[in-house]
């Protein structure tokens, strides 16, 4: 029996009730487990003890969505909104395949830099080009256990051709560049379903803190059975159906031209919309795509940098949760954000929502940011019975922030200083599962100056490899930007505050 007793902290629990309120006293976890808030605890001789006088004890950060696919190009695009973007992050004309150990260090390298910044779970989305590997997707999970962070890993699955999921394509693209990407085969339902059932029987639940989750990339990417069978497999596996919609105003206007309807109301016409799925984005959705989401319980990961990078736009979260939607907080991935820090978008969401409308009292508070990332994040993972708050019973995910530092000082409001103040700096340890993985802020599990030592030596390769892609891509921009401009033009019926609007039209 392995014991550890955080004495004398102030405590902010996130349970739910609480309200923000701080307690006084002990946190005491044994094997992985939380035991006791805020009550005194006596010492035994074989505790670990932590002093955490002077020190605030919080709940691990979630991060709801993230792609470890993007790691290596931090600070390599900008002024793209993300159907160009797309082509460079995730080109159409693909290059050689990551080696097994760059694949390996992409994904340590996104979780050290989360763990130093408080993230104890991150959803990942990993798209792996061309298809879906057991051995590779494997990579993936050792990377997670090695570095000691929780994780939902996906293997991001899409069966309809790129051009097939975007309004206008068909009929500006040339017909030469066309031909580039048409004939590329394309997933079968059944072949996915049965490659995610072998990384049920062999992967999930690996180290007792990863799990394998289901992640088709966006519903207009996927064909209705593809949607429909992954929707049923999480179900029954109880894991998130986790999928990307109505991100960009582009997509807004593909769920008109593809089904006569938004995308929201497509999912939930093929019983894909329920307390499973999880969407990432969801800034294009009108009001009565708002009232299906609130009747389904569905959650929403709000990337509040990443939308702003790509010129996306912002999310309606107050609308969203006065209808009863669950909101987390993601960064996205690296190259559209571009760091791996919650606390980064936890204060631009709560910066960004006050120009949404001249009310104060509808911009987002503090606890509500703090909540979505905590105790809302954990629910859009599915963990919400595991992980997000501190309670007796679940389990020690627990950042430990040195008051003694700038961002509280002088100390007013915890809630607000770690929203509007915080930036990692003050982050002196960070437990997962009960085991310490961040200690004296210097990561415990893992050799941070021999990594970055063979990044800086295996990757330049790698980026000059991907430098002759970009350039391979380059000649889809023209026509993905036109794409962009139109969809622009269209008028979607966006009109938030009059109810669902009549079909699109030219402006």
């Amino acid at each position: 029996m392995t014991e550890t007793l955080f004495r004398n902290a102030l405590i902010l629990t996130m349970a739910p009730g609480s309200n923000g309120a701080t307690l006084s006293g002990d946190v005491l976890v044994r094997d992985g487990r939380i035991i006791s808030v805020g009550t005194t605890v006596i010492p035994t001789p074989d505790m670990v003890i932590i002093e955490a006088a002077g020190k605030l004890i919080m709940p691990g950060l979630i991060n709801a969505h993230t792609h470890s696919s993007e790691t290596f190009f931090r600070g390599r695009y900008e002024r793209m909104p993300l159907e160009v973007w797309l082509l460079y992050a995730y080109p159409l004309l693909v290059g050689t395949q990551i080696s097994p150990r760059l694949l390996y260090l992409r994904t340590l390298l996104l979780a050290m830099e989360s763990l130093r910044s408080g993230v104890t779970t991150l959803s990942d989305d990993f798209f792996d080009v061309p298809g879906h590997d057991v051995e590779r997707l494997a990579t993936v999970f050792s990377a997670y256990e090695a570095s000691g962070i929780r994780a939902n890993i996906s293997s991001a699955v899409m069966n309809i051709p790129t051009l097939d999921a975007l309004p206008f394509a068909r009929e500006i693209v040339p017909l030469e560049l066309q031909r580039l990407l048409d004939g590329n085969p394309q997933i079968r339902t059944d072949e996915y379903i049965a490659f995610c059932k072998e990384i049920f029987s062999t992967l999930h639940g690996r180290a007792g803190r990863l799990q394998f989750m289901i992640a088709p990339s966006a519903p207009q990417r996927c064909t209705p059975d593809l949607i429909q069978a992954c929707h049923a497999l999480a179900r029954d596996k109880s894991v998130p159906f986790h999928t990307h919609v109505v991100e960009t105003k582009t997509q807004a206007v593909t769920g008109q031209l593809l089904y006569g309807k938004s995308l929201i109301r497509h999912l939930h016409d093929l019983g894909a919309l329920d307390r499973h799925t999880t969407i990432a984005h969801s800034v294009w959705v009108n009001d009565a795509d708002i009232e299906l989401m609130g009747a389904a319980r569905c959650s929403v990961a709000h990337n509040a940098v990443s939308n702003q990078k790509l010129g996306a736009g912002i999310a309606p979260i107050r609308r969203l949760l006065e209808a009863g939607v669950t909101v987390g907080l993601g960064t996205d991935g690296v190259c559209s954000n571009d760091t791996a820090r919650i606390l980064d978008v936890m204060r631009t969401a709560a910066l960004i929502h006050g120009v949404s409308g001249p009310d104060p009292e509808e911009w987002l508070t503090a606890n509500e940011i703090l909540h979505a990332a905590t105790l809302g994040g954990a629910r859009t993972a599915l963990l919400d019975h595991v992980t997000g708050s501190l309670e007796p019973g679940k389990a020690a995910d627990i950042i430990m922030l040195d008051l003694d530092t700038y961002a509280f000082q002088p100390f007013n409001d915890a809630e607000r200083q770690i929203v509007f103040s915080e930036n990692g700096s003050s982050i002196k340890l960070v437990m997962v599962a009960g085991e310490v993985v961040v200690r004296d802020r210097k990561l415990v599990t893992i050799d941070e100056a021999a990594i970055f030592q063979e990044i800086r030596e295996t990757v330049p390769e790698l980026l000059a490899e991907h430098g002759e892609v970009e350039r391979r891509n380059r000649i889809f921009e023209p026509w993905f930007a036109e794409i962009h401009r139109r969809a622009s033009l269209v008028d979607v019926g966006m009109n938030r505050y009059a109810g669902d609007m009549p079909f699109w039209r030219r402006n």
